[in-house]
């Protein structure tokens, strides 16, 4: 590669962030132009910095990392963004490619992992961790005809991984109640009376 690959960060914990930096600058042919701890601090900014790659949080202070894709991609078009978050919910993963996002890494990724995306990303391809890659393809062997919505599928896959309603509202940045009345759904849709019986249901007919 002739020229560097111009890399932004926007990640709000000062650890990581620095972590990042010193790591990519590090690499030859990265550099670091800048590193914002939210993409509110940035916006000013990304079109003087000239990004190729920005590397892209979810949750942060002010306009989350999914509310600032499109804006990023509408601002920088010819931007490659690699979302690096500690989510992998399959629905924010859809919603990250969907909204123009060419990766998706989780921050448990290896160093090598995020050179690689960078790299892979900057010559048109796409990159994602394993685990994500593994949500993706899960997906696509689900049963096409279920009767449940895309964030029903998600509460009832998260449910069956053991997780509360709180961990749930929590992750997908819904409240609780939101969280209850998409079980209730669930019920009726799959004429089920509790949880273990949902699961069941919905495991049988390949719904999760």
């Amino acid at each position: 590669m002739s020229q560097n690959i111009r890399i932004v960060l926007i990640e709000d914990d000062d650890i990581l962030r620095m972590g990042y930096e010193s790591l990519l600058n590090d690499v030859a042919g990265f550099v670091v132009v800048n590193a914002y701890a939210s993409y509110d601090l940035s916006k000013k900014h990304l079109d003087a910095d000239r990004p190729d790659v920005i590397l892209l949080d979810i949750q942060m202070p002010g306009t989350n990392g999914l509310q600032a894709l499109p804006f990023i991609k509408k601002a920088l078009p010819q931007a490659n963004i690699i979302i690096l978050t500690v989510f992998d919910s399959p629905e924010l993963v859809f919603e990250a490619l969907t909204l123009g996002a060419g990766g998706y890494l989780t921050k448990n990724s290896s160093a090598a992992k995020i050179i690689d995306a960078i790299k892979e990303v900057s010559t048109g391809g796409g990159a994602m961790s394993t685990n994500v890659a593994r949500i993706v393809m899960r997906s696509f062997q689900k049963n096409l005809n279920s009767p449940l919505t895309k964030r029903e599928t998600e509460i009832l896959d998260r449910i069956a991984n053991g997780q509360t309603k709180s961990q749930i509202a929590t992750d997908l940045f819904i409240d609780q109640e939101t969280v209850r009345s998409h079980v209730k759904n669930i019920y009726i849709k799959l004429d089920v009376n509790s949880k273990s019986e949902a699961i069941k249901t919905a495991k049988e007919k390949r719904f999760i």
